[in-house]
């Protein structure tokens, strides 16, 4: 049998999504499996060895995955011809709210941002599972009450909503958390 860490290394590759402790275990038969610290253990060897490459193994909320390094990033982007989506300011603001004070309304959201909030809006962030309604709100409409989902977690590279930055640091005008939505005016729609 190939060592545990080159089997853990190949499945990360190749599912394409983060794994969990049991999926890694489930990888092996009963009398082969590794128990949670030896897969522990093998993450940790295989991290240390991605020290000095433009890979690293990250734990976000759906388990272990390996990614590019965010320091790679110039020269890895070129491979793909089509550019990532730029979101709107209130995309952005819209979704850390949610992901701040959740569960909250929309009604609650535009209380907050002096603004109506559009369904469009709403849809994009739900079409990208990034927010889900998790119920209604028992109030007179029954409104829906939204949060942030598991792979709102995965795509920012958290492993709970603990991760978040402070909030006072969102608040900072110096500090550009979303450069990208500077350059669209703060009604824009987000590109597809």
């Amino acid at each position: 049998m190939p060592p545990l860490k080159h089997i853990i290394e190949a499945a990360l590759f190749a599912a394409g999504t983060p794994l969990t402790l049991e999926q890694l275990r489930a990888l092996f038969t009963d009398d082969a499996r590794p128990d949670r610290a030896q897969l522990v253990a093998a993450l940790h060897d295989l991290a240390a060895e991605y020290q000095a490459r433009g890979i690293e193994i990250v734990e976000v909320a759906g388990g272990f995955r390996v990614q590019i390094r965010a320091d790679m990033a110039p020269w890895i982007s070129r491979l793909w011809e089509e550019r990532a989506p730029r979101y709107s300011r209130a995309v952005l603001e819209t979704l850390a709210l949610i992901a701040y004070r959740q569960p909250i309304t929309r009604s609650e959201i535009e209380e907050i941002r002096g603004v109506a909030v559009s369904t469009n809006l709403i849809q994009t962030l739900t079409e990208r599972e990034w927010v889900r309604v998790i119920g209604h709100r028992d109030t007179p409409g029954h409104p829906a009450l939204y949060a942030t989902t598991r792979a709102f977690l995965e795509y920012f590279g958290l492993r709970s909503l603990n991760d978040l930055p402070p909030l006072a640091l969102l608040r900072d005008p110096n500090l550009a958390l979303f450069p990208d939505a500077d350059a669209l005016p703060p009604d824009a729609a987000p590109a597809t």
